[in-house]
C-alpha cells in the first residue's frame, strides 16, 4: 500500500464526502445491490466486513441485526451517529471483531474491501469470515474489476482507486474458492451513473 495519499483519496477519508460521492455516482446501485444480490430478511444477523460510514444499513428491512466493523475511527463515529439505534459498530481489526463471535452471522458483507487487500490478505480474510457465518450462511463482496475491453473511464477510475489490489474477475473468483466451496460471480457494468465495473461474488462454504 502507498504510504501517502493523493488530494482526492485524502478527502475521501471524510464520512460526508465519502457518503456524497458515492450517492452522486451511485444511482440505484445500492439499493440494487441489497436487493438482488445481499437479500436480507428480518431475523437474519449480518456481518459488515470494512462498512465504512455504512451507509447500506438505510437499505435494511426492520428486524435485521447488522454489525458493522472498520478500523477508521471518522467513519465509525459517522455511522454511530446515523445509525446508532438500529445497528452496532466495531472500530478494531476485523480479525479481533470476528473472533469473539464465530459462526454467528447469516450474511457477512465485504463491499468494496478486497481491492485494498494482497492476495495473503484477502485470502485471510474470506477465512475469517467464512468461520464467522452460521449454519446456511454466506458471504457476499463487491469490487472493482478489470475486464477485456471496459470503457477508457471505467479503467482510469480502477487505476485512480485508493485500493491498489483492483484484479481481474477471475483472479477474485480464485481466491474466494480457496476458502469457500460454492462461488457465483456476477459481472456488472450497469450499477452506477458512470461506466464502470464491478464484480459481486456470492460464497457459500
Amino acid at each position: 500500500m502507498p504510504t501517502s495519499k493523493s488530494g482526492v483519496a485524502r478527502l475521501l477519508d471524510f464520512p460526508r464526502v465519502y457518503s456524497g460521492f458515492a450517492n452522486l455516482i451511485g444511482g440505484d446501485a445500492r439499493s440494487a445491490y441489497m436487493r438482488e444480490y445481499v437479500r436480507p430478511v428480518p431475523g437474519q444477523r449480518i456481518v459488515d466486513i470494512g462498512c465504512g460510514p455504512a451507509d447500506i444499513v438505510s437499505e435494511l428491512p426492520d428486524g435485521v441485526e447488522y454489525v458493522g466493523i472498520d478500523m477508521s475511527p471518522q467513519y465509525m463515529d459517522a455511522a454511530r451517529a446515523r445509525f446508532g439505534n438500529r445497528a452496532s459498530f466495531h472500530c478494531q481489526p476485523i480479525s479481533s471483531a470476528l473472533a469473539v463471535s464465530p459462526a454467528r452471522f447469516d450474511i457477512a458483507m465485504a463491499n468494496g474491501v478486497l481491492h485494498h487487500l494482497d492476495d495473503a490478505q484477502a485470502l485471510d480474510l474470506l477465512q475469517l469470515a467464512r468461520a464467522s457465518l452460521a449454519e446456511g450462511g454466506r458471504l457476499v463482496t463487491l469490487d472493482g474489476c478489470y475486464v477485456p475491453n471496459q470503457p477508457a473511464i471505467a479503467r482510469w477510475l480502477l487505476k485512480m482507486d485508493r485500493g491498489k489490489h483492483v484484479r481481474a474477475p477471475e483472479a477474485y473468483v480464485e481466491l474466494a474458492r480457496r476458502a469457500f466451496g460454492t462461488v457465483v460471480p456476477h459481472l456488472r457494468q450497469d450499477l452506477l451513473r458512470i461506466p464502470y465495473t464491478h464484480l459481486i461474488m456470492e460464497c457459500r462454504p
